[in-house]
């Protein structure tokens, strides 16, 4: 009984943050996903204005998962992937029973917008049971402080992707030195493990 309580798959959700080399990167991970995975997928890249729609469009291509530049007030699912839209803020928040992606134009943070620590703050207000975290290539320490935050008050389980790997190991090393990463991998690594974390439809 308490083995069948601890394998019980609770209501999970995929965040990935990514910037510098993020997109090869993206192209690497997000079709290693299949397309039954049974939450759903938020990348926050950063990029300006008008090149999200393209970057969604190429993983779509690549991918078993649906992928999208995710729209004011999309309903998330489970087998679908959200990109943040560059030059907003992407936020998660509840209506109903549901969550809704929504937008907001605070100033940039991280020097970045999007940036990826309002996404994991606010997934500490989220309905999801666990967040799987997954933090790749890029500049700076983008993802660390909402990490941090979404802890107190979530289960995370965050992944890091490895210093061979990265263009720029700048997020990641925050987050790893932060004491917040549980595991430093590849991308094909990060890939099997979200789906090990949150399983199949």
């Amino acid at each position: 009984m308490v083995k069948a309580e601890v394998n019980k798959a609770g209501k999970k959700i995929v965040a990935v943050a990514s910037s510098t080399g993020g997109p090869k990167a993206l192209q690497t991970l997000i079709p290693l996903l299949p397309a039954d995975l049974d939450a759903p997928v938020l990348i926050v890249q950063h990029m300006p204005v008008g090149f999200t729609e393209a970057l969604a469009g190429r993983l779509d291509a690549l991918s078993p998962m649906a992928v999208k530049e995710a729209a004011e007030g999309d309903v998330l699912a489970p087998g679908q992937v959200y990109l943040a839209r560059g030059g907003r803020h992407m936020q998660v928040v509840k209506s109903g029973a549901k969550h809704v992606i929504h937008y907001t134009d605070e100033p940039p943070r991280e020097g970045v917008r999007p940036c990826a620590n309002y996404m994991y703050e606010s997934l500490a207000e989220c309905g999801y049971d666990e967040v799987v975290c997954a933090v790749l290539t890029g500049m700076g320490a983008d993802g660390t402080a909402g990490i941090r935050n979404l802890k107190e008050k979530k289960k995370i389980t965050v992944f890091v992707q490895s210093e061979k790997t990265c263009a720029v190991y700048g997020m990641p090393r925050s987050v790893a030195l932060a004491g917040l990463s549980d595991e430093e991998i590849g991308l094909e690594q990060i890939a099997q493990e979200i789906i090990k974390n949150v399983g199949v439809i």
